[in-house]
């Protein structure tokens, strides 16, 4: 079974930038690409952040069970298809999901042994500054969004892990410390480790 991990965080928090920078430079990580009824943005191209359909499509995806889970966010309907999980498992691959608190909430119930981590601005202060430094945000918009916020941090004890974003190089580096702890635990381990054992005579456990 592949390490699910799974990247939380309030819009305007930086995770896009830390997602990206993560999956760059981790060996054996796949990024999980969502489905979402919304429109692209700018300079997003489909089949990378995200796979683009039509809400009646997404509805129909439901039905069908393919979603690992999904959620309404910002009028907007997001899933992340099981299919990923399956296709990085074969693979050899861990998988780094990017989803909000409310689709992480189904995903436990799913996958308790999901690698959770939370990502906290500094402050809410910064928070708004970075939100203002978005040229496509409305007033509105701005303040929907930090209203979300409050519910979202709220949620954090959820998480097994909890990283403040105040600088984007330190904080990749604690998502790459976690996900190489994570790694190296015994039941992760097994494959590799139990010809090594059986060198030395000694029987390996069986896998749980």
């Amino acid at each position: 079974m592949p390490i699910v991990l799974v990247i939380s965080a309030p819009s305007g928090t930086g995770k896009s930038t830390l997602v990206n920078r993560l999956i760059a430079s981790e060996r054996d990580l796949e990024f999980s690409v969502s489905v979402t009824s919304r429109p692209p943005r700018g300079p997003e191209v489909a089949g990378r952040a995200y796979r683009f359909v039509s809400e009646e499509r997404f509805r129909s995806m439901v039905e069908e069970g393919a979603f690992l889970e999904w959620a309404m966010v910002f009028g907007n309907l997001y899933g992340t298809p099981k299919a990923a999980l399956e296709e990085a498992s074969r693979r050899g691959c861990d998988i780094l999901l990017d989803i909000d608190v409310q689709g992480a909430a189904q995903l436990i119930e799913q996958l308790p042994d999901a690698v959770t981590v939370f990502v906290l601005p500094p402050s809410r202060r910064a928070l708004e500054e970075r939100l203002r430094k978005r040229s496509s945000e409305k007033e509105q918009e701005i303040e929907r969004r930090l209203g979300e916020a409050t519910g979202e941090v709220g949620r954090y004890p959820a998480y097994k892990y909890v990283i403040v974003n105040d600088d984007v190089e330190s904080t990749v580096e604690a998502l790459r410390t976690i996900l190489a702890a994570e790694r190296s635990k015994r039941e992760y381990m097994a494959g590799r480790i139990q010809p090594i054992l059986k060198e030395f005579g000694i029987d390996p456990e069986e896998p749980e």
